[in-house]
């Protein structure tokens, strides 16, 4: 509980005093009377104390379970269960700080006599990850309303709400090529059973009829052996800018970098799964998040579950500082020999820049995929743009893919990307 003094009626004291000294010197009655009515005053204004607010609350919501951008309707209940009459009751529901209130008010002001109950309304929209519901805040005031108190009230069940995305992979995501010990889809320079020709050479006893060169042997009367090139299963690390910097957007009315990075990685995620890749996690963020790579049914449920409520991957920004250094050492620790690294950052300062052409340096192909989170309208923003532009640029030159991506989908994105990788 806490009291609060308004200072509502601060300095009637003091004005009742000059008005009552200036009475009696210059002989004036109308200044006693107003003497009289400032003492009058502070006498109300100091008598009774805010009642304390003894509440039952219940909340409903009603979808616990929504879809991403889904109007979920949430109604609380508010019944008085002391001897009191609260004269002047103000509520203020303990919203989650990612959900945004689209229609109604979770703040409601009334009366309540013993007994008596109010109900309040209002619509949030739902967001990815899993949300509890704060206490309820009440404060009470005084009659004088000189007086305040404040408390925080549970409701009688905990209130949650937890948004899960689905999956929904893009056309193509194409992959750097690398070598690894897994059937799959990346090329590589290893030659043997494939679908790509890759070059022909003599023939060993045992090798299979099906891949005999049989046009030369006809040509030629000699046998050889066709060789095709491999593909092989990468294995791809989705490392999401979680830091609070990047927690950043062109204007209110846009969702912040972070957020489309996540929704990236997810689509990502589920791509690279359906190609037959092993798919692991990391964020750059002050809470610790990580999953190793894999693949199968339930590598898929877990990276779906930690990609829509991962602490670190939240709505919001952290409150901690983000170590980078030490994480970066342990992200490079954690990452398996053949790894390659997608990347998804609205790469806002210099550091994105340094984490990616490090990885990259250290033998982990990174391609990164950029939100733009950058305006135009002000001298300020205009000057973020252009610095972002030459990251962009810096990333380039030094031979890592980039994906700049603004408002159109990504998938489209990223096929026109591609096509100039190809070109």
């Amino acid at each position: 509980m806490r009291r609060i003094d308004t200072n509502r009626w601060v300095g009637i004291d003091g004005a009742a005093l000059v008005a009552g000294a200036a009475g009696v010197l210059f002989q004036r009655p109308a200044l006693l009377l107003v003497a009289a009515l400032g003492v009058v005053y502070t006498a109300y204004a100091w008598f009774g104390d805010a009642p304390e607010p003894q509440l039952a609350v219940e909340r409903r919501v009603g979808n616990a379970d929504p879809d991403p951008e889904a109007e979920v309707d949430v109604t609380v209940e508010v019944r008085n269960v002391g001897s009191r009459t609260l004269t002047d009751l103000r509520l203020v529901d303990g919203v989650p700080p990612a959900l945004a209130v689209t229609d109604g008010s979770p703040r409601h002001g009334t009366a309540l006599r013993p007994g008596a109950g109010t109900t309040f309304s209002y619509t949030v929209e739902a967001v990815r990850g899993a949300h509890e519901w704060e206490p309820l805040t009440a404060i009470t005031r005084s009659p004088s309303g000189s007086r305040e108190q404040s408390v925080d009230v549970e409701a009688a069940e905990p209130t949650s709400l937890s948004c899960t995305p689905t999956l929904e992979a893009i056309e193509t995501l194409p992959l750097r090529g690398l070598t690894t010990p897994y059937a799959g889809r990346v090329s590589t320079d290893v030659t043997g059973s494939g679908l790509e020709f890759s070059s022909t050479r003599e023939y060993r006893r045992g090798d299979p009829l099906s891949r005999i060169d049989w046009n030369r042997y006809a040509r030629t009367g000699e046998l050889s052996t066709v060789e095709f090139r491999q593909e092989r299963a990468a294995a791809v690390v989705l490392l999401v800018d979680a830091r609070e910097t990047a927690y950043v957007a062109p204007d209110r009315e846009h969702r912040n970098a972070v957020e489309r990075s996540v929704d990236a990685a997810a689509q990502a995620f589920a791509s690279l799964l359906d190609a037959g890749d092993r798919v692991g996690i990391a964020a750059l963020s002050p809470r610790e998040c990580w999953l190793a790579p894999g693949a199968g049914r339930d590598h898929r449920n877990r990276g779906r579950e930690l990609l829509a409520s991962h602490p670190a991957l939240a709505p919001t920004p952290p409150e901690q500082s983000y170590l980078s250094s030490s994480a970066i050492r342990r992200l490079r620790r954690r990452l398996p020999a053949d790894a390659q690294v997608l990347f998804f950052s609205p790469l806002i300062d210099e550091r994105a820049v340094e984490v990616a052409r490090g990885l990259d340096a250290r033998g982990h192909p990174v391609t990164v995929v950029s939100p733009d989170a950058t305006a135009t309208d002000t001298v300020g923003r205009r000057l973020a743009r252009l610095e972002r532009r030459n990251r962009l640029t810096r990333l380039r030159r030094a031979g890592l893919r980039v994906v700049d991506w603004g408002a159109e989908p990504l998938g489209a994105r990223v096929a026109r990307a591609e096509r100039r990788w190809s070109g």
